[in-house]
């Protein structure tokens, strides 16, 4: 699977997010702005002191943001444990991807990929009993088909407060649950831990289990492998960098991170060549 954001990606979510126009980077780097426009729109970059020059003027890390633009670096693949299913939807042609977490004959489903009959499907196949519906945040493509998983089964939806207002359809308001920070929800055997991470949305969460020889979290938009979703509203920008750097990365290294789009990645990984990663 590729990676989910270009190098045309990573600056635009860089610039926007810190309120730069096309002239500030023009003005602090000295590159002509026809060739920032180029790059933006998916040009490749020229050179190694081109990308370090818009690395350095955008805050990012100077060597990630050239392993990525220039030696095509991607995460080492990382296997599905046994006891997470993974689904995946488009919408409008773009994928996404939702996971299934399944212990002694529960489930919890952690967004729905925009593709609810899919995820009903494999609950049906594999004789699960749904427990409880965990969205990392309330776009469309994460949350869209809730009403039909609460139509086979009602079970409490977890989403942040916050994110509530995103919904195309909101759940009764005794079934929505706000995951607070270290709040545990069981499925089967297991237990998932809230981790709550704005940024990518006022209300975004990501949910982990560390109880495993290998711990996972499920990260939504909030990462992408050698990215970060798009900040939104931008004024989160630096929410979002701080939930990436102090809260997700802050895990153990050898956590695997399923995001919403792209390639599984780990906290080890991301700590060697995510860009948005160092601290100021």
């Amino acid at each position: 699977m590729p990676l989910e954001d270009d190098f045309c990606d990573i600056l635009k979510k860089a610039r926007i997010g810190q309120g730069l126009t096309v002239g500030d980077v023009v003005r602090i780097t000295g590159l002509p702005g026809t060739d920032i426009s180029a790059l933006e729109r998916g040009d490749q970059p020229r050179d190694r002191t081109e990308v370090r020059a818009l690395a350095k003027a955008l805050a990012l890390r100077e060597d990630s943001l050239e392993q990525i633009a220039i030696d095509r670096w991607e995460p080492v693949a990382q296997r599905m444990p046994p006891w997470v299913e993974m689904v995946q939807g488009s919408i409008s042609g773009y994928g996404v991807q939702g996971y299934i977490i399944h212990d002694e004959g529960e489930a919890l489903v952690v967004d729905t990929a925009y593709n609810a009959p899919a995820m009903l499907d494999q609950l049906r196949r594999r004789g699960l009993r749904l427990v409880g519906v965990c969205l990392t945040h309330g776009h469309a493509d994460h949350a869209d088909g809730i009403e039909q998983i609460l139509g086979h089964c009602e079970v409490p939806v977890y989403l942040g407060p916050d994110d509530e207002a995103l919904l195309s359809w909101r759940p009764r308001a005794d079934l929505l649950v706000t995951p607070v920070d270290g709040m545990e929800i069981r499925v089967g055997s297991r237990t998932v831990q809230c981790l709550t991470t704005p940024g990518h949305t006022p209300g975004g969460v990501c949910y982990r289990l560390d109880n495993e020889t290998l711990p996972v979290c499920f990260v939504g938009d909030t990462l992408f492998a050698g990215s970060i979703g798009r900040s939104n509203p931008k004024d989160l920008y630096r929410t979002h960098l701080n939930s990436v750097r102090d809260r997700l990365l802050t895990l153990s290294p050898d956590y695997r991170l399923f995001p919403g789009h792209g390639p599984a990645t780990t906290v080890e990984e991301e700590l060697d060549h995510n860009p948005f990663v160092w601290i100021h």
